[in-house]
């Protein structure tokens, strides 16, 4: 069985469990800004309100975790996901440049480069997981 036939037999099962893992990690993540928000506003570049934006990122990522198990809201889901990692994106520039990590994290330098890429791959989760239509084709 070629690798494209063994995905396209799998794909359904492969994009709910992704899609699952996706809903907990943002639900997860967006409680954090909560619970620990100072870990994530020393990334805020200074002009903006830190807390203010962890605040709403967070808000943002739970209802976007959420609504991607709801059938109904999935693809508003996924869109306001991708709008909102493309909002957050300015941050994680903003880290690398300044050399400044989130609050209690010891890294190097190039570890915040690294993480910019990271986010093309969140992107392209979202979008296979409540954007892309299921693969349907038999060949």
């Amino acid at each position: 069985m070629s690798a494209a036939r063994w995905f396209r037999a799998r794909e359904p099962g492969l994009r709910r469990g992704a899609r699952a893992l996706l809903g907990v990690s943002f639900v997860a993540v967006g409680v954090t800004h909560f619970t620990h928000p100072a870990f994530f506003e020393a990334i805020v570049p200074p002009p903006l309100p830190a807390r203010f934006c962890v605040f709403a990122s967070g808000v943002a990522e739970i209802a976007g975790g959420i609504g991607v198990f709801i059938p109904r809201v999935r693809r508003a889901a996924g869109w306001g996901l991708m709008a909102l990692l493309l909002a957050v994106y300015p941050a994680n520039i903003y880290s690398a440049i300044a050399g400044v990590a989130p609050a209690g994290m010891e890294v190097e330098p190039w570890q915040l480069w690294a993480r910019l890429p990271y986010q093309v791959i969140l992107w392209g989760w979202v979008w296979w997981t409540t954007l892309a239509r299921p693969n349907t084709s038999s060949s």
